[in-house]
């Protein structure tokens, strides 16, 4: 915790925003440098003879700016001026570097001839409302319909009218953290989680508790000691392995996370994105607690990346808020390209290249398990990246600057922490986002890299 404190006299109506201006200069100017611990709201309104409500507003100012980050039980923290989100991956591809940074799944030139039909499909089937309405009720109830069978035929509970469809998992995921969590309350995920999730939080306003896990996810008693303290109003998970660690998450574990959301009556979002990829999968959280489960089914990385759609079911008791969300942030998704979701779920193309995806994600972890050896991880046959403990000698940050200077993008483990409860140095390696020759050039580079002593590179005249 620092020792700057706000200036009482340099304040102005109304209070909360002045005193926000005094930390956003302070933080601005590296007065508060990143990771600073700001004093608690009820003893810094003693120190200015503020009301807490006062500082409570001035607070949540600055995490709406991006400028703050706010922890239950841990208090508020600095991020830095304009600071954002560390993505895990490159934001372009430069020309000699071999990405294994970014999630994607394997493509080939099947994949792009498949769009192309699909386009051809469409220019022959495209429906005058698809192309010209502005009503969603005009586009998508077809389309829910079959969303509806093709979320029952993978076993999940659904009805049409619960329904969205968004334009990838990441809309759906805002809309369904939006609908369970207001302003101000908290969710509770697991300690490594999606990466778009901390700043999806801090932009809501929402306190994001990193809850303790082990391999295999979220622990009940961990979860059940969060949701004693009354603040959390939703669990946010991912079981079937696009969770960092790439793991299924066991039926019994689900089991007692259900028994104790039903205890005190919280929401779940379950991001299912690679179900029908999953052969092996246990029974969803939708289908153990439907009552309470808004679930993510998506179809971006299990068909074709250019396919950006997802289905966001909710229960009743959500579906009205889920519906609302949605049409504020997002209005419908694009209707051409429901259109051609729809034609592929009824025609047995999706569950055709879900089908060649896994397959192909098999093929990439024996590659993955040649080239590694006994540094190969413990992690699902058919997920699409690798989750690798690195030695203790190694940090992360270490790891993948050299890598990046041997030509090798890979993503740092903390891109994807929501808390220190999961500390282990580790990084993210993606399976599908090259060429297999390209992937087994970067593995045996990352193979190298860990074999070696790490040493600081010194840099070249």
């Amino acid at each position: 915790m620092t020792n700057w404190k706000p200036d009482p006299a340099n304040l102005s109506r109304p209070a909360y925003l002045s005193l926000a201006e005094q930390f956003a200069r302070a933080i601005e100017g590296g007065t508060l440098p990143v990771g600073t611990r700001l004093m608690p709201h009820r003893k810094l309104a003693d120190v200015l003879g503020l009301s807490v409500q006062t500082v409570s507003r001035a607070y949540d100012e600055l995490i709406r700016r991006g400028l703050v980050a706010g922890e239950i039980g841990r208090g508020s923290f600095v991020l830095g001026p304009g600071a954002e989100a560390l993505q895990p991956y490159l934001p372009e591809r430069p020309g000699q570097v071999i990405d294994l940074s970014i999630l994607k799944p394997v493509v080939e030139a099947m994949h792009l001839d498949r769009m192309r039909e699909g386009f051809a499909w469409l220019a022959e089937n495209l429906a005058a409302p698809s192309a010209l309405s502005f009503r969603p009720n005009m586009v998508m109830p077809h389309h829910r319909a079959v969303a509806a069978d093709w979320l029952i035929r993978q076993g999940i509970p659904a009805e049409a009218q619960g329904i969205a469809l968004t334009n990838g998992a990441t809309p759906a995921i805002t809309a369904a953290v939006m609908s369970v969590a207001p302003p101000g309350s908290g969710i509770a995920a697991e300690a490594l989680t999606h990466h778009t999730l901390m700043p999806l939080c801090t932009y809501l306003g929402l306190h994001l508790e990193g809850v303790a896990m082990d391999d295999w996810g979220m622990l009940p008693a961990a979860l059940q000691e969060v949701a004693r303290k009354g603040a959390i109003r939703a669990i946010y998970l991912q079981p079937n392995v696009i969770n960092p660690l790439a793991r299924v998450m066991p039926a019994d574990r689900r089991a007692e996370l259900v028994e104790i959301a039903r205890q005190h009556d919280l929401a779940i979002v379950e991001n299912d994105i690679l179900n029908v990829m999953i052969p092996d999968r246990a029974p969803t959280f939708a289908a153990l607690a439907p009552e309470r489960t808004l679930h993510i089914c998506s179809f971006t990385k299990i068909t074709v990346p250019g396919l950006r759609m997802a289905y966001l079911h909710a229960p009743p008791r959500h579906a009205t808020a889920m519906a609302n969300r949605h049409l504020v942030a997002n209005w419908m998704a694009t209707p051409p390209m429901a259109d051609l979701l729809s034609h592929w779920v009824k025609d047995g193309t999706v569950a055709e290249l879900a089908a060649w995806q896994a397959g192909a994600m098999i093929e990439r972890h024996s590659l993955a398990a040649e080239v590694l050896g006994p540094a190969m991880p413990v992690c699902h046959g058919n997920s699409l990246h690798l989750w690798l403990a690195l030695p203790e000698d190694w940090t992360e940050e270490a790891f993948v600057t050299q890598a990046r200077h041997r030509g090798v993008a890979v993503a740092a483990g903390n891109a994807f922490r929501a808390s220190d409860r999961w500390r282990r140095e580790a990084i993210r390696i993606s399976l599908g986002s090259t060429q297999a020759e390209e992937l087994r050039r970067g593995l045996s580079t990352v193979a190298a890299m860990l074999a070696d002593v790490p040493e600081v590179l010194l840099p070249s005249i």
